[in-house]
This record gives structure tokens, sequence and C-alpha cells, in this order.
């Protein structure tokens, strides 16, 4: 009930405080600024404005004269030519008289002409040669490698890591949820699988010999004499022909001889005998030998000796790299034995790492193995 006072007594008192005060708050108005205007007719506002103009100052410009005409002289009087000196006429010498034509004598009999029974030799006319173009096309010519291989292999990317295979080159991503290891980008040594040398550069289209020049006809003789008996030439004896082995076939014998091996160097003991290993799996394994082998780093002396390496195998294939050992060699010096030994040592251990291709059950045949590395026969004089 005392809250109805109270808001009744606070509305009294600010009524009382507004009354009292609330003139303090009121602005002062600004004074008005009053100009006294009278109103005129035109004709005064243009007598005023004439009045304020200054009068506009005249200036006499004085107009030169034109200059007079000068008279054109009178044109003189043409005077007549002077009479031409007359030509001096030359004198005409007389001609002396022509001499007397002589008179022309008897006209002399024809004395007759010596005619000769025998018709004259006329040389016969040289043959022409007639040049065949060669019967044999252009075949392309792979591109040199110091590899050879079964199957040829494009030259890798430079700085790229020799590996038996094509790899990728792996970048670790710090955003993957998987970290995946950092790897080089690898890819096998280029190869052929044929080795190109002089003897195989694609034979020419040009003739191998030319034309021979039409000789001048000789002139016939006035008289013909009798020939001489001349003796009849022996004719030289024939030598038979050489076959020359064609170069394809060269370099299969080469591709074949190579790396000789893969046989049994100790005979198989007792207890562990099995099937002998046949043509196509020695094959396999001298190939593949052949693509891990590198002579192109040889020296001249080491192209031309052969050696006999020995290496023993694991059951899963790999060869024991510290069986590997040289037997025998021959055709060179012993430090260009032993320099022909170490590439036939990197391809053994480069082309094993991960094992041949041999059978299980005949590992009693290739547990000692022998090869025959001849680099004279992977290259054709």
């Amino acid at each position: 009930m005392r809250i109805g006072y109270y808001i009744s007594g606070a509305g009294h008192i600010a009524l009382i405080l507004f009354v009292l005060f609330g003139g303090m708050f009121n602005s002062t108005p600004e004074p008005f600024e009053v100009t006294e205007v009278s109103v005129i007719s035109g004709a005064e506002f243009e007598a005023m404005m004439a009045a304020v103009q200054p009068p506009e100052a005249t200036t006499d410009v004085a107009v030169p004269p034109p200059p007079a005409l000068q008279e054109a002289p009178p044109p003189a009087e043409s005077q007549p030519d002077p009479t031409p000196p007359q030509p001096v006429q030359p004198q005409v010498t007389e001609a002396p008289p022509p001499d007397p034509v002589p008179q022309s004598a008897e006209a002399l009999p024809p004395q007759p002409a010596e005619v000769s029974d025998a018709a004259p030799v006329l040389a016969p006319p040289p043959q022409e040669q007639v040049v065949l173009a060669p019967d044999n096309s252009s075949r392309p010519v792979p591109r040199p490698a110091e590899r050879v291989a079964p199957e040829p292999v494009a030259a890798p990317e430079p700085d790229t890591r020799v590996a038996d295979t094509v790899t990728e080159e792996v970048v670790p991503d710090e955003a993957a949820e998987t970290p995946r290891e950092e790897a080089e980008a690898g890819a096998p040594e280029e190869a052929t699988t044929q080795i190109v040398t002089e003897a195989t550069e694609p034979p020419s289209a040009a003739p191998t010999t030319s034309v021979r020049p039409r000789t001048r006809p000789a002139r016939p003789e006035p008289v013909a004499e009798a020939p001489r008996e001349q003796p009849t030439p022996q004719p030289a004896p024939q030598q038979p022909a050489v076959q020359q082995p064609s170069t394809s076939d060269a370099v299969n014998d080469a591709l074949r001889q190579a790396l000789e091996g893969a046989a049994p160097a100790t005979p198989t003991p007792a207890g562990q005998s099995g099937p002998p290993m046949t043509s196509g799996e020695r094959d396999a394994l001298r190939v593949a030998v052949q693509q891990c082998w590198n002579v192109g780093s040889l020296s001249s002396e080491a192209l031309r000796t052969t050696v006999v390496v020995a290496v023993s195998m694991s059951e899963d294939g790999r060869p024991m790299n510290e069986t590997l050992r040289m037997l025998s060699y021959d055709g060179g010096s012993e430090a260009a034995a032993r320099q022909a030994f170490e590439s036939a040592r990197r391809a053994i251990i480069r082309c094993g790492a991960s094992g041949f291709n041999l059978p299980r059950d005949k590992y009693a045949q290739w547990r000692e193995i022998e090869m025959t590395f001849n680099p004279e026969n992977m290259r054709i004089r």
C-alpha cells in the first residue's frame, strides 16, 4: 500500500524541480540579420550599369597605300641572224680505172678420183653398260648398346639407378595417413637384341662401279692392212668363290657360343642323383646371366680373354657370392683376365639377386655351376 505513496511523492518532486530549474536549459536564440532592399525599374538599372562600364577606346589604324606597279621593260628587238658561211666543197678525186679482167682460161678436164673396191672398216658401236639397282631393302639398324639381351630395352633417364625391373620414384607424403617409404626410381640398363658393328652397316644403294665413258670412234684407215696373227691368250685359272657367312648367322652363332656353361662342375654325389638338365633350362640360365653381362667397360685385351667362372648355388636359385671364383682363363694377361672375371662376377650377382628360375627337383645337377664367358664371340670384326 505504501508503493502508491512513493510514486506520487516522486512525481510531485519532479514537477517542482522542473518548474524551478526548467528555464536554465533553454538556449538563447541568435539575432536575425536584416538588409534593406529597394526596388528599381529596368531603365534605371541599365543607366546605372552604363555608368559603371568605361568607354571603349578607339584606335585609328593608318592603312599604307599599295605600292606602285613598275612597268615592264619593252621587249628587245630581234636582230636578223648573220648569214651562215658557205660550206667548202671537198675536192673529188677521180678513181683509177679498174684493172682489165684477164681472159678466162679454157676449162680443164676433171681428173678421175681413185675408188677402192674394199669398203672402209667401221668400228663397232660401244656397248652400253646397264647398271641395275641393288635388290635389297634397307632395314632399320638397331641402336648400338653395350649390353645384349633377348628383348630390347630403351635407354633409361639420366641419373637413374640401375635395377632389374622398372620402379617409380616414391616421395614421402606427410599428409598421407600411412607413411610411404622413400624409394628411388630404377630402370634396367639399355640393351639390344644384336650387336651393331661395322659389318652390319646397311648396304649402300649407289653402284659399286661407275660406267666407263664412251670412246671416240676410230677414223677409217685409208688402206686396209692384213691383220696379223696374234697368239691366243691362255685363259686364267678361275678361283673358286669363297662363300662368306652371313652376318645374321655369325651373330646367332656368337650368341649361342657366348656364355657357354651351366654344366655341372663336379660329378653328382651318391644319394643326390636326379634327372639331368635339359638344353632349354641351360639356355634359360645362360640368357638370364647374359642380360646383366656388360662388356662395354672392358679393355681391348680383356675382350680377347676367355674366363671360366665357378659358383655354388643355394636351393632357392640364388648364387653364393663368397663361392664365386675363376677356374681358368685363356687369351690374355692376368690383369685382363681379372677384369673379365669381375665383369662376369657382377653379372651373376646382379641377375641372381632375386634367384634364377631353376627346377628344384634337379638341385643336385645345378648345385655347382661352371660358366664360360667369352667376350670375343660377342663382337664381330
